[in-house]
């Protein structure tokens, strides 16, 4: 902690230094002066005026009403970006944000008491008040394949949910490659930390996906990838279904026999694949809506917010036994 603030306190003193005189100091180069350079530079007094002021003061109190007059900027002037300082103050960032990290991970998960931790029964994780919360997501559509689907996400009604709408068309592109086509989906962004280091969420002590969404009866397709870092389970998943029901009343998704973790069934690149494995919550990467029915037509999903929920009740930890820990016999 002492070497990050001491880092941080020379970043501070280096991006608030003047620009020293090449003439005065002779040792140091030009490039230097420029690196230590603000990049908004304040208009300098003229050199007959400058040195009016320091015989009228005194040297000391010259430099100083000097350092005022580059206090003062002329509106006609145009800012000028500074490369080196954009590096300075992205650099500062990512020290401050570690440096949370750090303090964040001392008292407790996310920054939080570990008893509060524990204790907890329900988690919101994403909610939808204002355009941040947007930008943690991504829509996509078959149009990356060819198709003609489009997908939009915004802001609902005062600024309280999402809205994903957009029209699925299952027309195959014309490209002699893709026979089918016909999905849209949105997706949440993976987490980044400090330096742009992936996170993931723990959410080891929940069973069940909590959910508060407001839909036009269409059946949507839940999708939650874990952190990996492997080449071949780039495209591996772990999905189940969530029904809506059309009408304007909103509909909280977290009974147990709707989309518990277990149910959660192990697919790659859209397949279910023979050999079923449980989904491990403490490695969650990202989570996804797909909406693929093959029925032609416009749709809207609205997201109140998105959760994890844990069900005493729910005692179930895997319902596949076709897996090679339950039933290793079929997999000889």
């Amino acid at each position: 902690m002492a070497l990050v603030h001491k880092l941080l306190n020379g970043t501070y003193i280096l991006s608030k230094c003047l620009k020293p005189s090449v003439a005065s100091c002779p040792f140091l180069s030009t490039r230097f002066a420029d690196y230590c350079s603000s990049s908004l530079q304040k208009p300098v007094a003229t050199p007959g005026k400058a040195s009016a002021q320091r015989n009228s003061a005194g040297g000391l109190q010259g430099d100083h009403q000097r350092e005022v007059a580059l206090d003062v900027t002329s509106p006609e002037e145009k800012p000028e970006v500074s490369f080196d300082k954009a590096i300075r103050d992205e650099i500062k960032e990512h020290f401050w944000r570690l440096k949370d990290e750090i303090v964040n991970h001392w008292i407790g998960p996310e920054g939080r008491p570990l008893q509060e931790v524990i204790m907890e029964q329900a988690r919101v994780v994403w909610q939808f008040r204002g355009k941040e919360d947007l930008d943690k997501w991504i829509v996509t559509s078959d149009k990356t394949i060819g198709g003609r689907s489009e997908v939009f996400l915004k802001m609902g009604k005062n600024n309280q949910s999402a809205l994903l709408y957009g029209t699925l068309s299952s027309a195959a592109p014309q490209d002699g490659e893709n026979s089918q086509s016909g999905y849209c989906a949105m997706i949440s962004r993976v987490p980044r930390g400090a330096f742009d280091r992936k996170k993931s969420y723990d959410w080891s002590q929940f069973n069940t996906l909590y959910l508060r969404v407001r839909g036009d009866g269409r059946p949507w397709m839940v999708n939650i990838r874990e952190d990996t870092d492997f080449i071949q389970k780039s495209n591996q998943m772990y999905s189940y279904f969530m029904f809506t029901r059309g009408g304007p009343y909103w509909q909280e998704v977290k009974v147990t026999a709707q989309i518990p973790f277990s149910k959660f069934f192990f697919s790659n690149q859209g397949r279910i694949r023979d050999a079923q494995f449980q989904l491990l919550l403490d490695k969650i990467s990202s989570i996804g809506f797909t909406l693929a029915d093959k029925v032609d037509g416009p749709f809207f999903l609205e997201i109140d917010f998105i959760g994890v929920f844990a069900d005493p009740a729910h005692t179930e930890e895997f319902a596949y036994e076709n897996s090679p820990v339950l039933n290793p016999r079929l997999f000889k």
